[in-house]
């Protein structure tokens, strides 16, 4: 072999050794990323009706401690609520999960700390030792609901008593109550026509007390 030959082959086996050596650090990159910790959904139980002023607490505390780029979001889910008495409608917000508070962080010591010790945090959900992070689908489907559901209507009215019909084909006319059912937010009632009793289905929204 002449001396063109082996520092041919020196530069091949330079170049070789650069490659490799490329493709280790790469390697090493990606496995510090699979192991680097993510952001996951976690249920915080509290005491019943705190679940806001927990909300509250830890938002601050996250603040005061500078918890941000470990704890990212608080959440309680939650539904409008249409209470329709005296002919006056109000609204309120109902929690869909009473007694629970949505927490999305990377959980570590620190933040495990922080929420834990929040005021009125009783426990995560899961093992007394290991909290169990929720599904990431479940929590979408958990918080779309509460953007999206449709105000939930509640009426102050039971069988027996009359009400006005305000919309529909039998609007105007007077009916009374025979049933209700309040988690459809419907009623059914018999509506005179023509002399005769007609029973009728009817939403809360088509109706008024009379």
């Amino acid at each position: 072999m002449d001396k063109k030959e082996e520092k041919n082959l020196e530069q091949m086996e330079e170049q070789t050794e650069a490659v490799d050596f490329e493709a280790e650090e790469k390697k090493e990159a990606s496995a510090k990323v699979d192991k680097a910790p993510k952001k996951r959904w976690y249920v915080v139980h509290t005491y019943s009706g705190h679940e806001n002023k927990v909300k509250v607490n830890l938002e601050k505390r996250i603040e005061y401690m500078n918890m941000s780029e470990k704890i990212f979001r608080v959440e309680v889910p939650q539904k409008t609520i249409t209470q329709v008495k005296g002919g006056k409608k109000t609204e309120k917000e109902e929690k869909i999960f009473p007694g629970y508070v949505l927490v999305e962080m990377i959980m570590d010591d620190d933040s495990w700390y922080v929420v834990r010790h929040t005021a009125g945090v009783t426990k995560f959900v899961g093992s007394s030792k290991k909290p169990i992070p929720a599904k990431d689908s479940e929590i979408k489907k958990i918080i779309h609901r509460g953007q999206t559901q449709a105000p939930k209507i509640e009426l102050d009215v039971k069988v027996g008593d009359k009400v006005r019909i305000v919309s529909g084909p039998f609007a105007e006319f007077i009916g009374d109550i025979t049933e209700v059912y309040p988690d459809k937010s419907k009623l059914r009632a018999n509506v005179s026509i023509f002399g005769r009793e007609t029973p009728v289905e009817l939403e809360y929204k088509q109706i008024q007390k009379v």
